[in-house]
């Protein structure tokens, strides 16, 4: 009898290193009231921490620690639409030990304060991105005019939802993007880029078959995709997208999709919702700037 083949050892050091990569995120979300350094992150993911720290930021995007952090503030997330705990207890509970570094920390890299998300998630937002699928539906902007990062995102044919494409400083996807675009279903987009320099780009896939606001705002269904290991320049055309399933090993979603998209219509433009930071009056939102035909 023949012996079986041997696996490949490159396929086999990849299945090796991305196991211990998520036997750490594992070991992460057991330890949020914890500190959890480089070195013990190392430890459970038996490397070096220069190996560990390299294998981590090439499988994820992002640097483990940074990787800790924004975990705690997605549980912090969860806490706060999930619980009555008072966002004092859950600031403790996710491993900071002063509530206003918390409460600032949070509202800058989720978009709104703790008290803000509650309040969103009891406001009623069910029509919001109904509202915004019948906007997006509109493409095409002939007073678009500089540099764009254009190319297709293909989310698979069960999906039915909004599709959503931005740029961000780092593969995180946090705070408000540098410019972003919302379609309906799979097909082309163009991102105006107001500042010509590289950025991550990431894409997610929002169903709308829930009336919950807990399931716009927790991310747990949300279909993802980009190029994590890629900087994208102004100008530049990508290569199709494929949306795919959530992995543990893919980045907390930090943003909030619906005060997006309330900031978007908001702005009342006649187009499509492509837009770029900056230009709201009052400030930390979008300026409309295109659409893909």
């Amino acid at each position: 009898m023949l012996a079986s083949p041997l696996p490949c050892p490159r396929s086999s050091t990849a299945e090796l290193h991305t196991r211990a990569v998520e036997r750490v995120i594992a070991a992460m979300h057991r330890r949020l009231d914890e500190s959890f350094s480089l070195e013990e992150m190392a430890e459970v993911a038996i490397m070096s921490p220069f190996h560990f720290n390299r294998i981590f930021r090439r499988l994820t995007g992002v640097p483990p620690c940074q990787f800790f952090s924004a975990l705690r503030l997605e549980t912090a997330k969860r806490l706060l639409l999930t619980t009555t705990l008072s966002v004092t207890d859950i600031c403790f509970q996710v491993g900071y030990n002063s509530l206003g570094t918390f409460t600032r920390r949070f509202t800058q890299l989720v978009g709104l304060s703790p008290q803000g998300l509650r309040a969103l998630a009891r406001g009623g937002f069910e029509n919001l991105l109904v509202q915004l699928l019948s906007a997006s539906t509109w493409f095409g902007d002939p007073q678009l005019s500089g540099p764009v990062v254009e190319g297709e995102i293909e989310a698979p044919e069960d999906f039915s939802g909004l599709l959503f494409v931005g740029l961000f400083d780092s593969p995180l996807p946090q705070g408000h993007p540098i410019a972003c675009a919302w379609l309906e279903g799979s097909g082309r987009y163009q991102i105006p880029d107001v500042t010509g320099e590289g950025h991550c780009l990431v894409a997610a896939g929002l169903e709308l078959s829930s009336t919950d606001p807990r399931h716009f705002l927790l991310h747990d269904n949300v279909l993802r995709g980009g190029l994590r290991e890629q900087m994208v320049e102004a100008g530049e055309r990508i290569g199709k997208i494929f949306l795919r399933s959530a992995q543990a090993t893919d980045p907390p979603i930090l943003l909030t999709f619906p005060l997006l998209a309330s900031e978007a219509l908001a702005h009342e433009w006649g187009g499509p919702l492509a837009l770029s930071q900056g230009g709201l009056p009052r400030g930390g939102g979008w300026l409309a700037g295109g659409g893909a035909p």
